[in-house]
């Protein structure tokens, strides 16, 4: 897709192996939010993008990732504020502080809670079933054969489609997952991908694709 300005809240595994394959395919991509101002120079050093603050990755983005742990969001989203008219693309997961449980589920999610603080935003999630590992192989053979799924879910038709052209970028297909309220099936079943990732034999580059029979 055109290169667009993307916002990565989140200095972790998962904004920095996505902010740095995007940067690689043109994106101007700004790196925010660690504890150390040096991560994020080092960052932007080695993608070719560039560090600040979260009010001044918003500012500057068509569109941002949110990559921070669930206890971490409120903390991230005061700093980002309203986010109004801003598509975000959601990856994370409502984890508690050890990573082993959700917090919220069943009869809501961590993404329509996310909606419910920042109303005005335009929501979309991805990336959330895909561990981080499986970032670099994936970007490395795109082109060969069929790509892997990526599910994606939201109720912005737009958002989504951004999301699309960002996902394709990276060398998944995304796979629709229907509207926000997904989320309170799709969170659950991340953390089946993470246990198939990191708790089965093989290593953590996992991916998938689903495929309906037809005749």
């Amino acid at each position: 897709m055109s290169a667009m300005k993307i916002g990565i809240l989140g200095s972790g595994l998962m904004g920095a192996k996505l902010g740095r394959i995007w940067a690689a395919c043109g994106h101007d991509v700004t790196f925010a939010y660690a504890r150390d101002r040096a991560k994020l120079d080092r960052l932007a050093r080695e993608a070719g993008g560039a560090a600040g603050t979260v009010a001044e990755a918003v500012e500057a983005a068509e569109a941002v990732l949110l990559a921070v742990h669930w206890s971490r969001i409120e903390d991230v989203l005061d700093q980002a504020g309203d986010l109004a008219g801003m598509v975000v693309l959601n990856c994370c997961v409502p984890l508690d502080e050890s990573n082993s449980d959700l917090v919220v589920g069943t009869s809501t999610s961590g993404a329509e809670e996310l909606l419910a603080m920042r109303p005005k935003a335009r929501w979309v999630s991805c990336f959330n079933t895909s561990p981080s590992e499986s970032f670099a192989p994936v970007f490395a053979r795109k082109g060969d054969g069929s790509r892997p799924h990526l599910l994606v879910y939201g109720d912005d038709a737009g958002a989504k489609d951004v999301a699309g052209g960002l996902i394709r970028d990276i060398g998944f297909e995304p796979l629709e997952a229907g509207g926000l309220r997904t989320a309170r099936f799709v969170e659950p079943f991340a953390m089946v991908t993470a246990e198939l990732a990191y708790g089965q034999p093989g290593g953590p580059a996992l991916t998938y694709r689903f495929e309906k029979l037809r005749g």
